[in-house]
């Protein structure tokens, strides 16, 4: 295959708005595999091939040569791409399941790791965006259901600043304005006498979220600011704009968690 052609592929696919794992469905692969596809990291088949030209609704010999500028002649329902469309949008309003999960999940970080003198809530932040998106990448399934927006200073969760102030004001939550060494820090503590219901993880999602803060919690906000800014999702996200899950898939390898090969096909 001619080396333009794996750019050509994601051109195509972004154009008409269509997912990585929509295209991984009609290859009938796994998402991961066909980011390889696009990164040049794995050849297509014949059969592969002449299935994308037919998605692309492109000559199947134009589509071969990978030629930039190629005009895509769109042949897709009008209704599928609409549905496909509104699949990709951004869910601000989170589900209200989601929200109890977040609170009993970030009870539960509170407890094991608010009293470091380094956590504070820049490295809150930084500890909930590194636990979703290396969830999503390593199983291809959300964590808390959260969205994060990009800012200045790395992945800010939506729902943060809401949940936190009705903790506060319901005493599970008390705030700590001080510094760690001579940074401004604000720090949450946890109230001894409120529990947190665990029966909202399942044992991998646990394991998931314990492993995170053995690695990540004694970093300082500094240091998983600039790791988290080396991050695709981070990279590639407008300012002030959602970060997309989908974006872990195209991770480098110093922030990847996932191993990936050319034979993951489930």
């Amino acid at each position: 295959m001619v080396k333009d052609l794996f750019k050509k592929i994601k051109v195509l696919r972004e154009e008409n708005n269509f997912s990585q794992g929509y295209m991984a469905g009609e290859l009938g692969m796994s998402r991961p595999t066909y980011t390889q596809i696009e990164q040049g990291d794995r050849d297509l088949t014949i059969t592969e091939a002449q299935k994308l030209a037919e998605i692309f609704g492109i000559p199947f010999g134009i589509f071969l040569q990978g030629k930039k500028g190629v005009k895509t002649i769109m042949k897709v329902e009008i209704k599928k791409k609409q549905a496909q469309s509104k699949k990709n949008e951004i869910r601000i309003s989170v589900p209200q399941e989601k929200v109890d999960k977040f609170r009993q999940i970030l009870l539960y970080i509170l407890k094991k790791v608010g009293g470091k003198p380094n956590v504070g809530m820049t490295v809150l932040y930084k500890l909930l965006y590194f636990m979703d998106f290396d969830y999503y990448e390593k199983y291809e399934d959300q964590l808390m259901g959260l969205v994060y927006l990009k800012n200045h200073h790395g992945p800010t969760p939506l729902l943060f600043e809401n949940l936190i102030k009705d903790m506060i004001k319901r005493g599970d939550v008390e705030i700590v304005k001080s510094k760690f060494y001579q940074y401004p820090q604000i720090k949450y503590l946890v109230n001894p006498e409120i529990g947190v219901d665990l029966s909202v993880l399942n044992g991998k999602e646990q394991e998931h979220i314990d492993w995170e803060l053995q690695r990540l919690s004694d970093l300082t906000a500094s240091q998983l600011t600039d790791l988290s800014h080396k991050d695709v999702p981070w990279i590639s996200a407008e300012n002030g704009k959602p970060l997309d899950f989908e974006s872990v898939f195209y991770r480098t390898p110093e922030t990847s968690v996932r191993e990936y090969d050319n034979t993951d096909e489930n």
